[in-house]
């Protein structure tokens, strides 16, 4: 299995619009984050973790041909507002796409991409297939997907475990039972949005106590914000085996 960071930046990405601070002005590639998003490729299936507004840069980044799914972590506009770059995917293969989302995210995308769901379609629209999960573990194909319930501030949304991968980005509360949920996954992925403290994100203190907890074989910090320094240094802060994702990150397991 190959994840790929498509993105690893926080809902404003990094640089910020009119921002003038040392990260934003940064000339280091790995300063520069689109929202966050991963690929996950297991041979079999390509799978897309949130369609945020970068999503078709990111998929024209990465040369990405087919998508076989998409899994929503929760509805903000930051991880849903690419969803309409799938037509590109339904015109070259001719087929839907499949979209796995809670029923109350799916409510979301109904309300924002009315047009999508309509009765009478207009020409072109993206062509879906939605499908309703909860935390309950479900398959796409052979693969199984172990849902993983936070808290986003008091929203709640889902991680993702994909054997021994797992996934969660904008949460700062877990319950006991679903950090279960994670207990012997070799590469964890959590967000780390800064190093003050947040009302709907782990810091990074946060987020490295959350991977030492587990101890994974590699932990990664992602949905970073401007807010949270330079790259390169904050690297070298991190314990040594934990990485600051950054995009284009590939890994394979």
């Amino acid at each position: 299995m190959k994840i790929t960071f498509l993105g690893t930046g926080t809902s404003q990405g990094v640089p910020v619009i009119a921002c003038q601070c040392k990260v934003c002005k940064s000339n280091d590639e790995h300063d520069k984050r689109l929202r966050s998003s991963i690929m996950i490729e297991t041979g079999e299936k390509t799978i897309i973790v949130d369609t945020g507004p970068d999503f078709r840069q990111q998929m024209l980044r990465e040369n990405v041909t087919n998508i076989d799914a998409i899994l929503f972590t929760h509805e903000h506009k930051d991880h849903t507002a690419g969803l309409d770059d799938i037509r590109a995917f339904n015109y070259v293969k001719q087929m839907h796409v499949d979209v796995y989302a809670e029923e109350r995210v799916q409510l979301a995308l109904k309300k924002e991409f009315a047009y999508i769901f309509a009765e009478k379609k207009y020409p072109g629209v993206p062509q879906i297939n939605l499908n309703t999960i909860t935390n309950r573990e479900f398959y796409i194909g052979d693969i199984s997907i172990v849902p993983i319930r936070a808290m986003h501030y008091r929203l709640p949304v889902l991680g993702f475990r994909i054997g021994d991968f797992t996934y969660i980005t904008d949460f700062n509360y877990i319950p006991e039972e679903e950090k279960e949920k994670i207990i012997g996954s070799k590469h964890i992925v959590v967000t780390g949005l800064r190093k003050q403290k947040h009302i709907s994100h782990f810091t990074i203190y946060e987020a490295i106590a959350f991977i030492e907890e587990l101890s994974p074989m590699r932990g990664y910090i992602t949905h970073c914000s401007h807010q949270l320094g330079l790259y390169q240094e904050i690297q070298k802060e991190l314990p040594k085996n934990t990485v600051l994702a950054y995009d284009g990150l590939r890994i394979e397991i």
